[in-house]
């Protein structure tokens, strides 16, 4: 899929190899988007990809000068489990929640998901009621752009070739403020907007001091509410004025006819949406939403950067990978142009790992990379370069089967056996991160888990006596 893949060790290497490669050239993060497009032929002419994932820093948030920032590595995950998003912008803390599932979340990054450019990708809808910018550097110079401004359609943005996303921000809203975010899909986990609505509002003196509503996934670009905004100010919250901004939001949105749903429904969605994230607000509820604790599945690192490389490396043909899977090292002097998944089991021979939908829906692939549960059939194997990875076969390396693995035999939790690979790799870093998981600690950590088979009840049985015997274990 691409001829030369980049590490860079700083963000300077990075642009100067952006600037050498020109438009043949991308920046990748997370790459769940991208791996995607480059198989699908959305990205025609891309051979290069310059993976900046080992770069130090880049995975903060921050409060600086009273701006919120966020680096270009951060994941919804990190969005998602941050005090800081979460007190101060609770609707983009929702919004990143909503994204995927766990695997998903470790990797993809919320600068990805503003780049991508989609007017149905989740975080862009409540940073733009934020009143979010963006900065981009490229080795020539640095310039600001308010997100409102950063789109010219869908998937099109105003990012010169040689530019990198280096930093969202957006102003700490003040004293009183509270948002809410609301999303319709076709299923609970895993599913793209058919609609989706961001609500921040100023309360003060018993009514709306201010007010930002945007709608997602009912236009090219995310739509601003702008005449349900005015009615709201100076107004008190209550049932009356809700169900009136709420129709006026309805007729701010121009949607259209797709497969996920008809304008007529996507117009009347936005009514309910609305509707919905504004008596949250009002009845104080808005964070009853998401666990105060959700879970994870990014080990003890969370997904962060814990040891920079020192130099760039530099993979094309020929040029060997050298990791360390399961304990062991291994060298692989093919498969670059690959996915890490694809390398697992053509190069590695390590075929627990199964592809199933090879486009992050099922969890079949689902291993360890530096600790974190990811899709490995979105991850660019070049990137398993100098990392410790995981795979189902490394999950008992005594003998000695897990505890979630006995539970899933004691259970008889395996039926054609295709997607329990996933569930396992799932289940056990579960019990690291919870090791006495509730109903729903199990439930969200089997988000990006398909079982075709629909035997999700003894699945679940499963992981409940898999924490007995991990507590039987330790006692």
């Amino acid at each position: 899929m691409w001829k030369r893949y980049y590490t860079p060790s700083n963000l300077d290497r990075a642009l100067e190899l952006l600037a050498e490669a020109g438009p043949q050239a991308r920046i990748i993060a997370g790459s769940t988007d991208l791996i995607l497009e480059l198989e699908r032929g959305v990205r025609p002419g891309v051979d290069t990809l310059i993976d900046i994932t080992r770069i130090p820093g880049l995975d903060s948030i921050t409060l600086e000068d009273g701006w919120i920032h966020l680096g270009p590595l951060v994941t919804h995950n990190h969005c998602a489990g941050s005090e800081l998003i979460r007190e101060h912008a609770f609707a983009l803390a929702h919004a990143c929640w909503e994204v995927g599932a766990p695997q998903i979340r470790n990797r993809a990054t919320v600068a990805g998901n503003l780049i991508t450019a989609s007017p149905a990708n989740d975080a862009i809808t409540p940073l733009t009621a934020l009143d979010a910018q963006v900065t981009l550097r490229s080795t020539k110079a640095e310039r600001v752009v308010r997100l409102n401004e950063f789109y010219e359609g869908v998937r099109k943005t105003v990012m010169q070739p040689d530019e990198i996303l280096v930093d969202i921000a957006f102003p700490a809203p003040p004293q009183g403020s509270r948002s809410a975010f609301y999303k319709l899909g076709l299923r609970k986990a895993q599913a793209i907007s058919v609609v989706n609505a961001a609500v921040v509002v100023v309360l003060a003196d018993g009514g709306v001091k201010s007010a930002q509503i945007t709608l997602g996934s009912v236009a090219p670009r995310i739509v601003h509410a702008v005449e349900a905004e005015k009615y709201l100010e100076g107004k008190p919250l209550d049932e009356g004025n809700i169900q009136e901004a709420a129709r006026l939001a309805m007729d701010a949105a121009a949607p259209i006819d797709d497969i996920r749903g008809s304008a007529a429904y996507r117009r009347y969605m936005v009514e309910v949406c609305t509707r919905r994230a504004l008596k949250r607000i009002a009845e104080g509820s808005e964070r009853s939403v998401i666990p105060e604790k959700p879970v994870m599945l990014w080990g003890p690192n969370r997904a962060m950067i814990t040891e920079p490389i020192k130099s760039t490396y530099e993979h094309r043909s020929g040029t060997p990978i050298e990791t360390t899977i399961n304990g062991q090292p291994y060298r692989f002097e093919s498969g670059h142009e690959k996915t890490l998944l694809r390398l697992l089991r053509e190069e590695g021979h390590l075929t627990g790992t199964k592809e199933g939908c090879a486009e992050g829906e099922c969890g079949a692939c689902t291993v360890y990379l530096d600790g974190a549960a990811v899709m490995a059939c979105l991850v660019p194997a070049p990137r398993a370069h100098n990392a410790e990875i995981v795979t189902i076969e490394g999950l008992a390396p005594d003998g000695e089967l897990h505890p979630i693995q006995q539970s899933f035999i004691q259970e008889g939790a395996v039926q054609c056996g295709y997607c329990t690979p996933g569930f396992l790799m799932s289940g056990a870093k579960l019990l690291e991160e919870r090791p006495d998981p509730d109903l729903d600690a199990i439930k969200q950590s089997i988000t990006g888990n398909l079982c075709r088979c629909t035997g999700y009840y003894k699945i679940v049985a499963a992981f409940e006596r898999a924490a007995q015997l991990l507590e039987d274990q330790q006692a």
